[in-house]
């Protein structure tokens, strides 16, 4: 696809967006995901009572493919990350019961036990924190980590609960007109890339 006609795909928007901005490109993202690995990897070994290594589980669906770069990008810096789940958040939502149209629940794969881990939490954007709050409490369902830190590829700002990241990729100030948008290639995408849309007037 041409570059003119990725831009003119762009800025037909959806569910009533317009293309405002590219935040990131594809390097972008790279180097966005090696900012977030060298933030977790700093604080390996300084927690107090955690199991060796480092467990990381990416929020459906957004988060799953960067819980395996992040993987991938730790173990090139000698950790070990072989836990590596994901999981699925409908049920947690605090608008899954109210009358909306009914959730499409998606996939929970947690098969090691996160008691008395170090767990990295990871989502690609960071909005009002509702859906990280229902992360954990999706999270401790499955048991009691150590200690559970939060990882997004973007921080945008406009917080509704008491939710900040512990490692950002890229903090963008957005309004609440506004939209980000993390294209990447493990869900469909043509290219990874972080947009900013807007509401049409």
């Amino acid at each position: 696809m041409t570059d003119d006609k990725k831009a003119s795909t762009r800025r037909e928007g959806r569910h009533g967006l317009i293309f405002k901005d590219r935040l990131l490109d594809s390097a972008g993202v790279g180097d966005a995901v090696e900012r977030l690995a060298d933030s977790i990897a700093a604080r390996q070994g300084t927690i107090p009572g955690a199991l060796p290594g480092i467990s990381l589980v990416g929020v459906h669906s957004g988060g799953v493919p960067l819980a395996k770069r992040l993987a991938a990008a730790l173990e090139r810096r000698g950790h070990d990350t072989e836990d590596v789940g994901m999981i699925d958040i409908t049920l947690y939502r605090d608008d899954a019961f109210l009358g909306l149209p009914q959730p499409i629940v998606g996939q929970t794969d947690l098969d090691f036990d996160i008691s008395g881990r170090r767990l990295i939490l990871i989502d690609d954007v960071l909005y009002t924190g509702r859906t990280i709050r229902a992360a954990l409490d999706a999270l401790i369902d499955f048991g009691r980590p150590r200690c559970i830190e939060l990882a997004v590829l973007v921080d945008r700002g406009h917080r509704e609960l008491p939710i900040q990241p512990d490692h950002v990729g890229l903090r963008v100030t957005t309004t609440r007109n506004e939209s980000v948008r993390v294209g990447l290639v493990e869900l469909g995408d043509p290219e990874d890339e972080v947009i900013l849309e807007e509401r049409r007037p």
